[in-house]
């Protein structure tokens, strides 16, 4: 035998040298399989359970029917728009004592307001007086509020006597003396083909012959505004009642959301607020312009409620939402996205979606041309939050909300 054979015949006889390390890989190996068993388990049940919940979402239809619409980038928060704290300034007032005083009017010192619970209220002093309830009780629930009602605008007209938008009973004419309710438009009548569904603000004319008021959606009510702010479609108008003629007529329409009105002092046009579209419209409602519309200012950096004057010859306007940049605003982010507000609505009520509604609290002044020229800041709102409106009297800013359970009060000589 040569020595190579032998090398050969050494290695194939070699000894094998047992160990713990066979038992070892088994034991891994077998785990391993047990692992996977149990991982696909868990996996097909999850399908199983989840597939059903898919099956039914998709056939759910949707409450809404969004419509693809375009916002420009949201203007940067610097110079007039510039971050700030000065709503923290502000003091509560009322707290706890009344919810969602929407809209504030003021005849010398006595303020008015309407609350969530369907009541026009004067505030003199530290004390709430009940002027009068324009629906029916009970009171307190989204089931309740269309015979309830939920005064929205309120102004005072030439008398003394007090015009209110009522989002579902109408309008009215109120004396804030003996609180007697005239009411001068129903609510839900249809006006040229289309339902009166969300009666939401109102102006009137130096001599109380012309009120003009939004009508925010012909299709959704005030309870589900945030279906029609998700929905944006363009089905609000602008309405004239003539107080001599009775006659109610449409003077613009196809508007997204509708919401705040404002004369201007010529009383040809007035300021409505486009909600959904960031954006403020000038509506000519008489002279030869009468039947046009153009934009006071587009591209806000927030969403547009209410419009009041101010006292140095500008405008109030308060902000129901803003569109932070920098920053990410999501109504922003769904304009272009139709089939996710469609989903969030099969999965979500109204009442969660607005806990993801930022608190950020902005009121602004503008000027003709749409300038701004100073605004006013609570981040996260925790002084003045869901401001609805900024009334102007005396030195001060009183706050409304459509939400809050307070009226909030900014010195202007602090800020």
């Amino acid at each position: 035998m040569n020595e190579s054979a032998g090398l050969r015949f050494r290695r194939l006889h070699r000894p094998q040298v047992i160990t713990d390390e066979l038992p070892e890989q088994r034991r891994k190996g077998s785990s391993t399989y047990s692992g996977k068993i149990f991982r696909v388990t868990l996996l097909s049940l999850g399908v199983l359970l989840l597939l059903p919940l898919l099956v039914i979402i998709l056939i759910l239809e949707s409450p809404i029917k969004p419509e693809v619409f375009t916002l420009k980038e949201p203007p940067m928060m610097k110079a007039c728009w510039e971050p700030n704290l000065k709503l923290r300034e502000a003091q509560r007032l009322f707290e706890d004592q009344l919810v969602g005083p929407e809209s504030i009017a003021n005849i010398g010192d006595v303020l008015f307001s309407g609350t969530a619970d369907g009541k026009i209220v004067k505030l003199v002093g530290r004390r709430i007086h009940m002027v009068t309830r324009l629906g029916k009780l009970p009171c307190g629930s989204r089931e309740d509020e269309p015979n309830c009602g939920r005064p929205l605008g309120i102004r005072v007209g030439p008398n003394g006597t007090l015009f209110v938008a009522d989002a579902y009973l109408g309008l009215f004419e109120v004396n804030p003396t003996t609180g007697e309710a005239t009411r001068l438009v129903n609510g839900g009548q249809v006006v040229a083909g289309r339902k009166l569904s969300f009666i939401n603000d109102v102006a009137v004319t130096q001599d109380g012959k012309k009120v003009y008021f939004t009508d925010s959606s012909s299709r959704w009510q005030r309870r589900d505004y945030m279906h029609l702010i998700m929905e944006a479609t363009p089905d609000g108008r602008v309405l004239e009642y003539n107080t001599e003629t009775k006659e109610l007529t449409v003077v613009m329409e196809d508007m997204r959301f509708p919401n705040g009105i404002q004369l201007l002092p010529d009383e040809e046009s007035v300021l409505v607020a486009e909600t959904t579209m960031a954006r403020i419209r000038r509506v000519h409602v008489a002279g030869l312009n009468k039947g046009g519309m153009d934009t006071f200012v587009d591209n806000l950096p927030g969403f547009p409620d209410n419009i009041r004057p101010s006292s140095t010859g500008g405008y109030w306007v308060a902000m129901s939402a803003v569109r932070p940049n920098p920053g990410f605003s999501m109504l922003d982010f769904l304009s272009q996205r139709p089939w996710i507000k469609k989903f969030i609505f099969k999965l979500f009520s109204q009442d969660i979606l607005m806990k993801f509604v930022p608190r950020y609290s902005l009121v602004a002044e503008l000027h003709d041309g749409g300038v701004c020229t100073r605004s006013f800041h609570d981040p996260n709102g925790l002084v003045a939050a869901y401001i609805s409106e900024v009334h102007e009297h005396d030195g001060n800013l009183y706050l409304g909300s459509f939400r809050s359970p307070y009226i909030a009060k900014l010195d202007l000589s602090k800020v």
